[in-house]
């Protein structure tokens, strides 16, 4: 375990080597999470996958020509042009597949994935059959080497990452629009087609610069990850490509870290790691998606949903009940209230519960009888009113039956807001009669039930 010293001294970046690494980590973190929050809104998560899969021949190949012509074939600049080039080519054969065929985008990936891989790994096999292909060193492009990067891959990245950067904020909104409706962008005249050539240019361009850190096989997590785990906190577009840049950058940081802690563990795998940890931590308690908030948020609605269905039940016992006038406040025996709804006795304690500390009934009595407070037949005849005004709607407009006209009307009447509660009443002006707030029940309604 590392001590004090070795955490501080990692920490605050006190290495040449560990500054460098961690510098680049993060810059391609940043440019992976903005590039991935397009990829993903665009469905096309798979397209990072066959990219840098896709790089692996343009390798190979880039090394075989340099050793041929007399060149130095370890060169970076070269090898990674060789990738670029394959890259490029391998998006060019999934748009000529998707714009000319029926094939759709995720099988057309798939393919140029698995041939485009194959002829890398066949174009290896002849490089060690060469006599400096003992010496090549290509699978560092395979599964990232982290450690080795120099001076020039930091300038390679800053280069990438502030084009991507630049791209991303003059050409947000035109990139917005083909994420969420490319065929709208088309019918307004907009070159939809450039613009997607252009984002999957800035997404090769991502993904060759990240080859050297963590190789092609992780690089698609590394573009996805980071996205897929800001969706969980925001429905803003911008809100989540700064979110995923954010934990990009955190986890190129944090991963980089790591492995200058505990050298044998490799960097890259590490990245993706932490990137991981954040995509379940996200997955949990994001508070837009997150599953248990979103688990806590159904627990508070099915709660507000029984005691409104409770507190209906007790003004439509009490309704059924007046001769004359206006409602009389009464202690309602239990078992009537029960018989209204297929609760069990358990859950309509609760909600009687809820109801009570909310001051909207009474304690109930030692007859287990349940008696509206004056707020809480205000509250009962508010929720009655708004569900019999969907009533009236889904059968005056929507031509639903009588008979299930309750059920539908119990689908939607909490979703109901005071602007759409205002066309209704415009539009339902005859339940006013007698003077009454509270249109009448659409069914008939038994005294004493």
């Amino acid at each position: 375990m590392p001590d004090f010293a070795d955490i501080w001294y990692v920490l605050f970046l006190r290495d040449y080597n560990t500054r460098l690494v961690v510098i680049c980590t993060i810059l391609l973190g940043c440019a992976c999470g903005l590039m991935g929050g397009f990829l993903l809104l665009r469905k096309r998560s798979l397209m990072g996958d066959m990219l840098s899969h896709a790089t692996l021949p343009g390798v190979g190949l880039a090394f075989m020509l340099a050793v041929s012509l007399g060149g130095n074939g370890k060169s970076l600049p070269i090898l990674l042009m060789g990738a670029a080039f394959s890259g490029v080519l391998g998006c060019w054969a999934v748009l000529c597949i998707r714009n000319h065929t029926r094939i759709k985008d995720d099988a057309a990936m798939g393919i140029v994935l698995s041939v485009f891989f194959g002829a890398g790994v066949a174009v290896l096999g002849l490089i060690q059959t060469m006599p400096e292909g003992s010496a090549a060193g290509l699978e560092s492009f395979i599964y990232g080497k982290t450690a080795s990067m120099v001076a020039s891959d930091f300038q390679i990245l800053v280069i990438v990452t502030i084009s991507v950067l630049i791209c991303s904020l003059l050409l947000f909104k035109e990139f917005r629009l083909l994420c969420f409706d490319e065929a709208f962008a088309a019918a307004l005249g907009w070159p939809v087609k450039f613009l997607d050539v252009l984002l999957l240019a800035l997404v090769t361009a991502v993904t060759v610069a990240g080859l050297q850190a963590v190789g092609l096989i992780l690089i698609i997590a590394f573009l996805i990850t980071p996205a897929a785990a800001a969706r969980f906190w925001t429905n803003q577009l911008d809100r989540m490509l700064l979110l995923s840049a954010l934990i990009g950058g955190a986890s190129g940081w944090l991963g980089a870290s790591l492995s200058a802690f505990f050298p044998r563990l490799p960097a890259g795998a590490l990245i993706v790691l932490v990137a991981a940890v954040c995509f379940v931590i996200s997955m949990l308690i994001g508070t837009e998606r997150g599953v248990l908030v979103r688990y806590l948020h159904q627990v508070q609605l099915k709660g507000r949903i029984g005691r409104q269905h409770l507190l209906r039940a007790l003004y439509e016992i009490l309704e059924g009940g007046r001769s004359q006038g206006e409602l009389a406040l009464r202690p309602v025996p239990f078992r009537q209230i029960r018989g209204r709804r297929t609760w069990s006795d358990a859950h309509l304690r609760d909600y009687i519960r809820r109801a009570y500390h909310e001051g909207l009934v009474e304690a109930p009595t030692k007859d287990d009888s349940i008696q509206l407070t004056v707020a809480g037949l205000a509250e009962a005849a508010h929720l009655t009113r708004n569900h019999r005004l969907w009533e009236l709607y889904l059968i005056e407009y929507a031509d639903v039956a009588t008979s299930r006209v309750d059920r539908d009307a119990d689908m939607v009447e909490h979703v109901l807001g005071e602007k759409m509660v205002a066309q209704l009443e415009s539009k339902l002006q005859t339940y006013r009669s007698a003077g009454s707030l509270v249109p009448e029940s659409p069914h008939p309604i038994i005294p004493g039930d």
